[in-house]
């Protein structure tokens, strides 16, 4: 008789949206339940997730409640993907060492070490690996008798259609465990063509009637006209001077040719930001048409299903605090990945359990 498969259950802490825990029910793994202080995250993760959401800091969590949020006999999986705000390379050199953000790595490092669960992950921007309190969290899990690989990992391999990098930690109690690696070729690479080409045209500041996600902001005339004279790919270097911005026509705003720009329609996206919805935030632009990208386009770009609910019916669709909850999310299908490495890593080691035990067992 086989034997039966071990039941994996994940606590996903700054859950966010559900990108990590939806890609982890992708690659079959239990999601006991998503923690996050943000309430606009509430509908979105119960309705696409369907597990239950704690509205609650990090930093109140006591290491009782997160025990008994996984069930029993179960091997648990604790996410502690921390805001990456501080350590993001958005900031250009801000000191962001008294930001209240910084102490929740530790947090996470707290909960580790009170409930010792026997896989452990985490998600951030890559310049986070250079930082001391990133090198101090790995080696205190090595100190608890965790196994910890760690690197960057490039979106576009794992399917995702955006330039995206991010730093994926797994560590595991039970032996040896890998970051995954990415098995999709350049050649392979999803495009924004692939993503997004085949959604309904609207025009700038309209919604689709069938999908209010699927909303553009209000060009200002200025804006219009520039994106008017902009190609796919191109860059504001195209335009004639007195549309240009008045820091680009300066020396030293010569080489930020990637704002104000259009997407490409045949490469993944650029990283998609907490303003991926504005024309000026970046290469944010359509390929096409003349707008900026939606929200429901940012939302696919990130690899989210283009069925995801982010707000209820009928809910309002507000740019800044979607577009925060997209720009921050994990992408599924990176999660997805990493969830997958997960559960072979659980199948192998508990496989090489059982075959120990028996070579141990005398014959009858």
């Amino acid at each position: 008789m086989p034997a039966r498969a071990v039941r994996i259950s994940a606590v996903d802490l700054f859950c966010g949206v559900g990108g990590l825990s939806y890609g982890l029910q992708e690659a079959g793994i239990h999601v006991a339940a998503g923690v996050d202080l943000d309430r606009t995250c509430d509908y979105p993760y119960r309705r696409n997730v369907r597990a239950p959401f704690h509205r609650r800091d990090v930093r109140d969590l006591s290491v009782d409640e997160l025990s008994a949020m996984w069930p029993a006999g179960a091997v648990r999986v604790l996410a502690g993907c921390a805001p990456c705000q501080p350590f993001s390379s958005y900031r250009r050199g801000v000191d962001t060492s008294n930001e209240a953000q910084w102490p929740l790595v530790d947090e996470v490092r707290r909960l580790v070490r009170g409930t010792m669960p026997e896989i452990v992950t985490m998600e951030n921007v890559p310049r986070i690996g250079g930082t001391q309190i990133f090198r101090d969290f790995v080696e205190q899990l090595r100190e608890y008798g965790y196994r910890v690989d760690f690197g960057s990992c490039y979106c576009p391999a794992y399917g995702v259609p955006q330039h995206r990098r991010r730093l994926v930690l797994v560590a595991s109690l039970l032996g040896d465990i890998a970051v995954p690696r990415g098995v999709v070729a350049p050649s392979g690479y999803a495009t924004v063509r692939q993503a997004i080409g085949g959604l309904p045209p609207i025009g700038h500041g309209e919604t689709h009637s069938a999908d209010p996600l699927h909303k553009s902001r209000t060009l200002e005339p200025l804006n219009l006209e520039r994106i008017k004279r902009s190609s796919p790919g191109g860059s504001w270097k195209e335009w004639p001077e007195e549309l240009r911005a008045p820091c680009h026509r300066k020396a030293s705003g010569a080489t930020f040719r990637n704002v104000y720009a259009r997407m490409a329609w045949d490469e993944p996206s650029p990283t998609i930001t907490t303003l991926s919805y504005s024309f000026g935030a970046g290469r944010f632009g359509h390929p096409e048409q003349d707008r900026a990208m939606t929200l429901r386009e940012a939302a696919i770009l990130q690899s989210f299903p283009k069925d995801y609910e982010f707000v209820p019916p009928g809910g309002a669709v507000q740019f800044a605090p979607l577009g925060r909850l997209i720009g921050n999310a994990v992408p599924p299908l990176l999660a997805m990945a990493v969830g997958a490495a997960i559960v072979e890593h659980v199948g192998a080691e508990r496989g090489a359990v059982r075959k120990a035990a028996r070579a141990t067992t005398p014959p009858v």
